[in-house]
């Protein structure tokens, strides 16, 4: 293996040119448009563009993919985790090209990579499973009388794919013909398969998984687990290991498990078997027939490269270790740190501003130390086309309390300056007291996710007006000389606009005045407080652990700038395309029920009346892109009898 191909983007292909460049290997990177400068583009030995910008004309062209291995002579293919990590017709493809395929046989991915047919066949092996259906009828008929069957609470999946796309809980019957239509169009979108099952629910269950290896000589051994029940919209966004709830009987048990279902299906390669944990019971969610994001984890405690086992195991060559060799030491905790708010949204932009706290890319992360796996750079370019995640933290260190606390310091020595990041709040969530005493379980964030977003909005405004005078000065800088006359100010924050008046008192000092407070001094620049202007009148700022952004409405008529009465208009928050309007002009509305269902960044988003009214105009159609603030439909009053 002289050259390798990857058939992916953004961190994980840079985590894999790491490795294989330490192996001597020369890699292939591949890019779309929008990627065209991106990092991974840059550190790889070869780039060959794919054109276009949207994941199907792009990084889900296997025909692009394999001319691009032709044409640079590679001689093997690493497709890293999502795109086509999972499609046994890419790795057949690949295997026929004569390339060496960096992953498991195709017949392994086709057994495993179904949700379906991974539960067939691990009931042949023992391997608890929750009661379901996953037929070949997918009617809704046919789906609507195995649910009663099942009963309530059950989870609507997509067969394929993984990251939680495609899934819908539901509590009550008559909502499954829209979980139905809603997870099949989501399932479509990400993973081209719109096929469906449906299982009993566990309502307070631990998501649990276990990472396994094989090699081709027969040998397959398991690794540990990692927990990972902080999750959003069914997508992780912390991981650890070991896992608060498993000890070593249970770790045994669940190893024993995921090896025999592995074994089952003639696996080679690393693969990730997950289970849902309630109690002592486990049951088998899925297998992922790849590399895990969260595979740094298991890296930190056993001190190995998966990566470099992959590449190996490719190779021919037997596993480096046996089951009884594998050794997990300390603690360690990933986070994935994701271009959205504190409410989930997904933002896209240009990153202005990026320091990382003192890291070690890539390699395993020793006792107390950082791994920053990312692809930022100061003028890198987020865009609609792909996901949401930026990069991932990962700390080990000899226990869970260091392991988080270390974490937290690291979430606010980052700064990431241009668009909203879950930075705050992943580290409000480390800091959690369910969390910190390893109580979280999936619904988690469900339950206390609204008083984590109370707790950094009072973080914001605690200092706000200070960071907020800090940034708008910045590119305005104050005089040296003392200015008699007060100068007014309007700023918005967080919707609602807050009247100051601010005095130059020289040397970079100003007096700042706000009706029913006492007048306050401030030393510009405020110390710590990092800014970017991002607009003609907007900035953000982050200082410590602590994100903010304010807009100068000091220029609009008054009345517009103090208005936080009831919404006229329903703006997208974020680009995206159109996939329904469930509504249509005339129609009276509720507060909280859907206008618009938009997808971004892989997820379908719906996007709500936020209060009762009338739909008086739609102003998009179904598979149009919109862009942040664009108004996509306006209200009137709700009518008489309308529903409150």
């Amino acid at each position: 293996m002289k050259k390798i191909l990857i058939a992916n983007r953004s961190e994980i292909a840079r985590r894999i040119i790491h490795t294989a460049h330490r192996m001597g290997i020369e890699t292939v990177a591949v890019y779309s448009n929008p990627d065209a400068n991106a990092l991974h583009v840059r550190e790889a030995t070869q780039a060959v563009a794919l054109g276009g910008a949207a994941s199907a004309d792009t990084y889900l062209r296997t025909d692009k993919l394999l001319a691009a291995a032709r044409a640079t002579g590679a001689d093997a293919v690493h497709p890293g985790y999502g795109f086509l990590s999972e499609n046994a017709d890419f790795a057949q493809a690949v295997v026929d090209a004569g390339l060496t395929w960096i992953g498991p046989p195709p017949a392994a991915i086709r057994a495993l990579g179904s949700k379906a047919g991974a539960k067939a066949l691990a009931q042949t092996q023992e391997v608890p499973c929750l009661p379901g259906y996953a037929g070949d009828d997918q009617s809704d008929e046919r789906f609507a009388a195995e649910a009663a069957r099942i009963g309530t609470p059950l989870m609507v999946k997509a067969v394929a794919g993984g990251g939680g796309r495609g899934m819908r809980l539901v509590t009550d019957l008559a909502q499954l013909p829209a979980a139905l239509a809603s997870a099949r169009s989501e399932a479509l979108a990400g993973f081209g398969c719109g096929d469906l099952l449906i299982e009993r629910a566990l309502l307070q269950p631990r998501h649990v998984e276990v990472q396994i290896f094989a090699d081709a000589h027969g040998g397959c051994i398991h690794l540990g687990e990692r927990d990972c029940s902080v999750q959003r919209r069914h997508q992780k966004i912390i991981e650890e290991s070991p896992s608060p709830a498993v000890d070593a009987a249970l770790r045994e048990r669940m190893g024993a498990c995921a090896v025999a279902l592995a074994q089952a299906a003639g696996y080679v390669g690393a693969g990730t078997v997950e289970f849902l944990l309630d109690g002592a019971e486990f049951f088998l969610m899925e297998m992922n027939t790849r590399l895990q994001v969260e595979h740094p984890v298991t890296e930190a405690l056993t001190g190995l490269d998966l990566v470099e086992w992959q590449i190996r195991v490719a190779r021919g060559e037997p596993l480096p270790l046996t089951q009884d060799q594998v050794h997990l030491q300390g603690h360690a905790i990933e986070v994935r740190l994701c271009a959205e708010d504190a409410h989930f949204r997904p933002h896209t932009g240009r990153v202005l501003q990026f320091s990382a706290p003192p890291a070690t890319a890539f390699e395993r992360a020793a006792p107390g130390v950082l791994r920053f796996d990312h692809a930022l750079e100061e003028g890198a370019e987020v865009t609609p086309h792909y996901d949401a995640m930026l990069g991932k933290l990962i700390v080990h260190a000899p226990t869970r309390a260091e392991a988080i606390a270390a974490l937290v310091r690291a979430l606010q020595g980052t700064r990431v300056l241009g668009l909203p990041t879950n930075r705050a709040f992943l580290a409000a969530c480390l800091q959690h007291p369910v969390f910190a005493s390893g109580q979280a379980l999936v619904p988690f964030l469900a339950e206390h996710a609204q008083e984590l977003q109370r707790l950094l909005s009072n973080d914001e405004l605690s200092v706000h007006i200070p960071s907020a005078l800090s940034a708008i000065f910045a590119s305005n800088p104050t005089s040296d000389l003392p200015c008699a006359m007060a100068r007014p100010l309007r700023l918005r924050h967080q919707g609602e606009v807050h009247s100051i008046a601010v005095r130059e008192l020289g040397g970079g000092r100003l007096l700042v005045e706000q009706a029913g407070a006492e007048p306050v001094t401030l030393q510009l620049p405020q110390r710590g407080v990092h800014c970017v202007a991002v607009g003609p009148r907007r900035w953000h700022w982050q200082t410590g652990g602590v994100d903010g952004w304010v807009e100068d409405a000091s220029w609009e008529p008054a009345a517009r700038a103090g208005a936080a009465g009831g919404a006229t208009e329903l703006r997208a928050p974020f680009n995206g395309k159109v996939v329904a309007l469930p509504v249509a002009a005339g129609q009276a509305l509720a507060a909280g029920d859907t206008v618009v269902v938009i997808e971004s960044m892989k997820l379908e988003h719906s996007l709500a009346s936020p209060a009762a009214a009338t739909v008086a105009e739609l102003l998009v159609a179904p598979g149009q892109q919109v862009s942040p603030g664009q108004v996509l439909a306006r209200f009137a009053p709700a009518t008489q009898g309308a529903p409150a």
